[in-house]
């Protein structure tokens, strides 16, 4: 287990790690932080992350969500609309082929599917796409936000009003989706109305439920602050497993500066 913690351009300092955790024997996760490599390209796209979890099996989970992440830096990068929100929309939309096509053609991955959330920056404007219950937050002044909406079971308990917020993330049956990349016939991701402006200081969180579902709010936001990027992820990761581990555990954490 080895922090990742890459150099970016100015403007972000980011840093990921996964682990198996605890329970499972394989990692069905996956994950990527990406620049362009030549300046008029970045100018023009930005900054690009994504976490994935999959499920469908020991090795329908993995594939899925390689498939899922590949997918969707590769059609970000080769998309020359001008549009960050358009190409998250359009990687999803092939992601979710892909993934499909796949399991089409290797019969024992039938089912396999994985939750995606995918954030780019361009000049400091947010955007995002996503689908499943990985999550993305905003810490920003001490205070933690999450920007995406779980698609589960349990998430439409809440929004109707069946069950608190407070008492979702302990619920026998959270783990249960309403929607996934390669499941069903179309994917509506969830996508934020307009471009989130950026200020110095904000961090921007992406994790797997491996560790929202183990580490509170309180805790992701205090180890997100009070250390840079790559020991916060390690403490986070840390902390997932001491309180046991259930699940393999990602996070991607990305402090904006000046």
């Amino acid at each position: 287990m080895a922090v990742e913690s890459k150099p970016p351009k100015p403007g972000v300092i980011a840093a990921s790690l996964t682990d198996v955790g605890r329970q499972r024997s394989n990692n069905e996760d996956s994950y990527l932080y990406w620049e362009p490599e030549s300046h008029d390209d970045f100018l023009r796209k930005g900054r690009l992350a994504v976490i994935a979890d999959g499920m469908g099996g020991y090795e329908g989970g993995q594939e899925a969500s390689r498939l899922a992440v590949e997918t969707v830096r590769s059609v970000y990068d080769n998309f020359f609309g001008g549009d960050p929100q358009g190409a998250l929309l359009e990687a999803f939309e092939s992601a979710h082929h892909n993934i499909q096509r796949f399991a089409s053609e290797h019969s024992q991955f039938y089912g396999m599917g994985t939750t995606c959330t995918a954030l780019s920056i361009v000049n400091r404007q947010l955007h995002f796409a996503h689908i499943g219950d990985s999550r993305l937050y905003l810490i920003r002044a001490r205070s933690i936000s999450r920007l995406t909406r779980d698609h589960s079971y349990v998430g439409r308990l809440v929004e109707s009003g069946i069950v608190r917020s407070e008492d979702a993330e302990s619920h026998p049956q959270r783990h249960i989706l309403t929607a996934a990349l390669g499941s069903g016939s179309g994917v509506t991701p969830h996508i934020p109305e307009h471009p989130f402006p950026l200020e110095d200081g904000d961090i921007l969180l992406l994790c797997t439920d491996g560790l929202w579902g183990v580490v509170g709010d309180t805790d992701l936001a205090r180890v997100s602050q009070d250390n840079a990027p790559a020991e916060a992820c390690q403490k986070l990761v840390d902390l997932a497993l001491e309180r046991g581990g259930p699940d393999n555990i990602t996070v991607l954490v990305l402090r904006v500066s000046a």
